[in-house]
């Protein structure tokens, strides 16, 4: 489906697409890329950037902003959640800054949701709170991005509970157990609860992925069982070029969860990521999961940045 909505400047254009062609994906990309550089970091976060190419994805949308033939300003909605309101980021080239756009962007998605949306404003610059208020968006949630140096360590040898063992995941082995895991442990967690066999193939397919570093905690089998089940799992992640590793994803099934396991595969992360000579690792935690931050603050992680994401209050 194409839709297009004129917007009252001259020359502008806003295209809504359901796919992306891949010279479509690839000017995204480009503009993304372009963004990152100038500002320091993503305005797009990775789901977003896997949902580019791939063809179809449900319930994601693509805006396209162009001022004559040039593509100026991108925003991305996803109307996944069954019972919050469609989330989107968006995005305006750094040259083309100042004219407007940002504010059309937003009023297209605000039109495309009936006025029920959520955007995130990723490192929380003055710019987008000040958008925000313009499009009548209130904050409601903040991301913190946490991070400590690798060296020293100084953290203390993971003790894990009784009957449990670490292995790494094997890719299309565990794929199946790992999504059930993920799926029990983050139910309360829109966005990584709801992750697909499609979104694993995703990741999976990424240069960065390393089974390696992928920890998988299994149980001893219960009498009469035949294999080990999987309760819990730290997902560690290499950005190669920030020298940076990644507390990618920890969780823990529901039932085993208050033993311990959760900060023994924290340390066990870091410390596979330290013997990569990394110098610094990184991890986001929502700022109202105190228990979590608390965690995080005692292993010697502080805050280096935030992302805010607004809402209508309808």
């Amino acid at each position: 489906m194409t839709t297009d909505v004129p917007l009252p400047a001259p020359g502008r254009e806003i295209q809504t697409l359901d796919t992306l062609s891949p010279d479509q994906a690839g000017a995204v990309s480009e503009l993304l890329a372009e963004a990152a550089r100038s500002d320091g970091r993503q305005a797009v976060s990775e789901q977003g950037r896997l949902q580019l190419r791939g063809g179809h994805r449900e319930g994601v949308r693509h805006f396209l902003l162009t001022a004559g033939d040039v593509l100026v300003g991108y925003a991305q909605l996803e109307d996944t959640d069954p019972v919050e309101a469609p989330a989107a980021e968006l995005v305006v080239h750094p040259s083309h800054r100042g004219h407007g756009h940002g504010r059309a962007l937003g009023a297209a998605l605000l039109a495309a949701t009936g006025k029920r949306l959520r955007v995130w404003a990723h490192g929380g610059r003055s710019a987008a709170r000040h958008l925000a208020q313009v499009l009548g968006l209130s904050l409601f949630r903040e991301l913190r991005q946490l991070r400590r140096p690798l060296s020293p360590l100084g953290i203390p040898e993971p003790v894990l509970p009784p009957g449990v063992t670490v292995r790494a995941f094997v890719p299309g082995q565990d794929d199946a157990a790992w999504l059930a895991v993920n799926s029990a442990a983050f139910a309360h967690h829109p966005e990584q609860g709801s992750l697909t066999q499609r979104d694993l193939d995703d990741r999976k397919a990424e240069p960065w992925f390393d089974p390696k570093g992928f920890f998988l905690a299994e149980r001893e089998p219960a009498d009469g069982a035949d294999a080990a089940e999987l309760i819990g799992f730290h997902w560690t992640k290499v950005h190669a070029e920030e020298q940076l590793g990644e507390v990618y994803v920890v969780g823990i099934r529901p039932d085993a969860q208050g033993g311990g396991l959760g900060k023994a595969l924290t340390a066990i992360g870091l410390r596979h990521l330290a013997a990569e000579g990394l110098p610094t690792a990184m991890l986001y935690v929502d700022a109202d999961n105190t228990a979590a931050v608390t965690v995080y603050e005692r292993m010697g992680f502080t805050t280096h940045e935030v992302d805010l994401m607004y809402r209508t209050e309808s």
